[in-house]
């Protein structure tokens, strides 16, 4: 396989994503009640439209990822319709924060150890829903393939992350508590 074969088979998992914004930038005619955009997948997050739902409250899902790259891989979004984590900003700390929280439960329960645990977000162009969603990970992973579609780039020259199109959730938090936004590019 050449060069642009092997870059193909790379990012084949990526589906190219819609501008990011965040719920304000919709259309009141988009919306339902809720805070909800009627043709956004996860904003019908369901049993009956094929979700594995292992968790939901009034505010938050957790389900089983469609297409699992660990040995548990879960997604947890908010209710609410937010775009991506390009959205966020210092104010939503308090939502990042109980995303991550709901996920290290379930890892809890799953007698995960804290070194085999992986919880991020794909940054747009390259997520697959435009719907934040927080990828939560035991590790090891199925194939290669979920080292590749889930990297981590550790802090260089005093960024909170490397250039990724995946951050974990310690570099958001990180990111929005200094005021800035997640984004591919070292930030």
């Amino acid at each position: 396989m050449g060069t642009r074969g092997t870059l193909s088979a790379l990012f084949f998992c990526f589906k190219r994503s819609r501008p990011h914004g965040r719920l304000s930038d919709e259309t009141s005619d988009d919306l339902e009640a809720g805070r909800r955009l009627r043709d956004c997948v996860f904003c019908n997050v369901s049993s009956e439209n094929g979700f594995n739902i292992v968790f939901e409250d009034e505010n938050f899902a957790v389900f089983t990822d469609h297409k699992p790259s660990a040995v548990h891989h879960w997604q947890v979004i908010p209710k609410a319709h937010i775009t991506s984590v390009r959205s966020l900003r210092k104010h939503d700390l308090h939502l990042v924060r109980t995303l991550g929280e709901i996920g290290h439960r379930f890892l809890d329960e799953s007698g995960v150890p804290s070194h085999l645990r992986k919880l991020g977000f794909h940054i747009p162009p390259f997520n697959s829903v435009n719907h934040l969603h927080l990828h939560v990970q035991a590790l090891p992973y199925t194939s290669i393939f979920g080292r590749v579609k889930y990297p981590v780039v550790a802090r260089t020259n005093g960024r909170n992350k490397g250039f990724s199109w995946f951050s974990e959730l310690a570099q958001t938090i990180h990111i929005l508590e200094r005021d800035g936004r997640v984004g591919v590019f070292p930030c």
